[in-house]
């Protein structure tokens, strides 16, 4: 597969999973009963699921379920299909264990994924991502947003609000305070009238500094936003031992991302006081990155890159050695542990 370009391998795996191949490695074992968690109302069978954007039109959750994950996040959905930025577009950055992507919410659109979902008997908490159209200017976000979570709620576990991609023009402003106010405030009554009790989760960027996450917090509490994802990729690229100029910008992911999205998760879960559950994101490649998120204060966890460079075997190895974790320091669930290193 590495021999492939990165976006031939994505597609080949996910054609892969789908048609059946990646049987061997699909299996009926449940993940260790120290691993549940609660969280939003949802029972999740492990804290570790799959990222957004891997199984971005909701075609091989189920397959994904199979591999080990306790949930899958689908998209980012957005209202009107998209084929995204210009290729090439997704890099591997191997000595640093690291991707770069630009890809720019390439997907099918709203009706066709919601449709997918609907017919799917699923094995596995799903959540839906949701964006923005590349052509929609800012002042129209809201509506976009909202006719995107009109069509998929029916159809989700839960639903992430993205406003962090680096990858559409704009987008990172409706992280702003009043930008940010006007559309959570919007879908927060569209649910209200269509979805009362599905959740409602907004996943934010790392490139922020702490009084812009003191706010985001302070604004998903008042508004009663069930829960945040900590972090999308990055648009920095400190930590890298390789020059990637000549691959232009794009949203880093993966080990150079690890320690940030952990001190932001830390941060979070101090300015929130452990009230608003944080789902945890970057460089994860072993049950050790999850232990250290999650005592952070993430309840639950998602991979993305670690995937990509482990393989198949991947959520059940660090499933693994989660109840390992647990086991050896004589915790009995992944509640005990949560937020243990915030020092709240």
């Amino acid at each position: 597969m590495f021999a492939l370009d990165a976006e031939r391998a994505h597609e080949l795996g996910i054609a892969t999973l789908r048609s059946g191949l990646a049987l061997p490695f699909i299996g009926e074992t449940e993940p260790d009963r120290s691993l549940a968690v609660e969280r939003f109302g949802l029972q999740f069978p492990s804290p570790l699921g799959i990222a957004a954007g891997f199984d971005k039109n909701a075609a091989v959750v189920n397959q994904l379920a199979g591999l080990g994950f306790g949930f899958v996040e689908v998209g980012t959905v957005t209202l009107e299909p998209q084929l995204g930025n210009a290729k090439p577009r997704m890099f591997r950055v191997p000595q640093d264990g690291a991707l770069i992507n630009r890809l720019g919410f390439n997907n099918e659109g709203a009706v066709a994924i919601a449709e997918r979902l609907r017919k799917l008997t699923r094995r596995c908490i799903v959540g839906v991502n949701i964006g923005k159209n590349k052509d929609v200017p800012n002042e129209e976000a809201t509506e976009n947003y909202c006719r995107t979570f009109d069509l998929v709620h029916s159809g989700a576990d839960y639903v992430a609000i993205n406003i962090s991609s680096p990858n559409t023009p704009n987008l990172r402003e409706l992280q702003n305070a009043e930008s940010l106010d006007a559309l959570l405030g919007a879908l927060q009554d569209r649910k209200a009238r269509l979805a009362p009790s599905l959740p409602l989760l907004v996943k934010i960027a790392p490139d922020m500094d702490e009084a812009d996450f003191e706010r985001v917090v302070d604004t998903c509490l008042r508004l009663g936003i069930d829960g945040i994802i900590a972090t999308n990729t990055t648009t920095s690229r400190e930590g890298l031992s390789t020059n990637t100029g000549g691959i232009g910008p794009g949203g880093l992911s993966g080990r150079p991302l690890a320690a940030r999205s952990t001190e932001i998760i830390r941060s979070i879960y101090r300015v929130s006081n452990g009230k608003l559950p944080i789902i945890g994101v970057g460089g994860i490649f072993t049950a050790e990155d999850a232990f250290d998120k999650i005592t952070a204060g993430a309840s639950l966890v998602q991979a993305y890159t670690g995937f990509v460079y482990a393989g198949p075997t991947f959520a059940r190895e660090v499933n693994a050695g989660l109840a390992r974790i647990l086991d050896e320091r004589g915790y009995e669930c992944i509640d005990d542990i949560v937020g243990m290193s915030a020092n709240v």
